[in-house]
């Protein structure tokens, strides 16, 4: 054997069988696994693409029904002292729930009650017995398509000849007689008032001679039926004005108001409170006096969104409010309000009443001194008794709270709270 073969020999390895086993080898697995992975990812996002891709472009292609302004506000005043909440409207009595609807203003007459209702009729509520005295507009009522023809009445006053005042919001101003239920109108909506149509007539109030009746047109674009429009697009078309009833002309005392609502003159009738709902606030116009003319605000920066106004027992004013601005706690007008851009994606997605379902009910009233302060506040957190209130009237010792749309009316008897 030469050198050169046991070299050879030495380098020989012996041949180890293969053995073949069911078990895969781990690295093929996880390379397997991560294979499937990327697949199912890249699938995913493609499908993703696909739908997120279209429903972008037709979200941009959809038309907003409102064109938001950006509006500002200031922090929410904390509730505490007289904003303290608390459950004082819970004390409150439901009447004739399911005889009427959204009997939005009230008056009295003696111990008579009068309302105007949804289904656009005025009731007079006698002994604890419904009447109607008369129908602004005509039936079919109940839907939305319908309020305009039906009729909506809003504001009602009594006037110094026993009469009464009526705001219908898509008609004008109506004076009706409660005894034999004649109707006149005073006011045509359909009348231009300085280029301007008036689409949404509100609420109203008569000097003690009934010379002057003050009104406002929430809106000269929006009607009622809109008015989650009006407040979320923050429309800046609301007015002030003047009826004289002897010369029969109107005239514009104030403009430029961001839904302009409740209206209420002072006792000495020298100036006017105008509720300003989307800016949360109350603003004053002078009609005698050295300042006639002249406008400033009453109450700033309030707690919720104000409705109608009406004077309390005190020589202050009642003012309620269907939705607050919690502080602390979230509010959602607050926190849209710099941001149209939102705005106008939540209205092009979802309809009118869906997103008024994300409005938390929560009914306020508060009392405001006779220089705007606050007094005193009845609350009823998520609305579980007062429910979407329009107004406080006071009668007698009690508060009697209108809504613009409960089958109720709800009565507090002021000792209890």
């Amino acid at each position: 054997m030469t050198m050169e073969e046991g070299d050879g020999l030495r380098q020989r390895r012996p041949i180890r069988p293969h053995i073949i086993t069911d078990e895969t080898p781990v690295h093929e697995t996880q390379s397997t696994s991560t294979y499937s992975g990327k697949v199912f990812r890249a699938t995913f996002t493609c499908l993703a693409l696909a739908l997120f891709i279209p429903s972008l472009a037709a979200l941009c292609l959809l038309e907003s029904p409102i064109e938001p302004q950006s509006l500002s506000f200031q922090a929410p005043p904390l509730m505490t002292g007289v904003l303290e909440p608390n459950v004082k409207l819970r004390k409150a009595e439901r009447l004739y729930e399911g005889q009427l609807v959204g009997p939005e203003s009230i008056v009295n007459i003696g111990d008579v009650l009068f309302t105007g209702t949804a289904d656009g009729q005025i009731l007079k509520i006698e002994d604890d017995k419904i009447h109607t005295i008369a129908r602004l507009g005509k039936p079919p009522c109940g839907t939305r398509d319908n309020e305009p023809n039906c009729g909506r009445p809003l504001g009602i006053r009594v006037g110094p000849n026993g009469t009464l005042f009526v705001v219908d919001a898509y008609q004008g101003i109506f004076e009706v007689n409660p005894a034999t239920g004649a109707v006149e109108q005073l006011v045509s909506s359909k009348n231009l008032v300085q280029g301007k149509k008036m689409s949404f007539v509100n609420d109203l109030a008569v000097t003690s001679d009934g010379r002057k009746i003050y009104f406002t047109d929430s809106s000269s674009k929006w009607q009622r039926r809109d008015y989650p429009y009006l407040v979320m697009e923050g429309t800046d078309d609301g007015r002030l004005l003047e009826y004289d009833t002897l010369t029969k002309e109107v005239k514009v005392l104030m403009g430029g108001l961001r839904f302009a609502n409740g209206v209420q003159l002072s006792p000495a009738e020298d100036f006017v409170l105008v509720a300003e709902t989307t800016m949360a606030r109350v603003r004053r116009y002078y009609v005698s006096g050295l300042t006639k003319g002249g406008v400033d605000m009453f109450a700033d920066n309030l707690p919720g969104f104000p409705d109608n106004i009406r004077l309390s027992s005190s020589g202050g004013y009642w003012v309620a409010m269907s939705a607050v601005r919690l502080n602390p706690g979230f509010s959602m007008m607050d926190f849209l309000a710099d941001k149209p851009w939102i705005k106008k994606i939540i209205f092009k997605i979802f309809s009118q009443d869906t997103v008024m379902k994300f409005v938390p009910r929560y009914s306020l009233v508060l009392e405001l001194g006779e220089k705007g302060s606050y007094k005193r506040s009845f609350h009823d957190p998520n609305g579980e008794v007062a429910t979407y209130i329009s107004e406080a009237h006071e009668h007698d010792g009690y508060l009697y709270l209108g809504s613009f749309r409960s089958p109720f009316i709800c009565k507090l008897n002021l000792k209890d709270v």
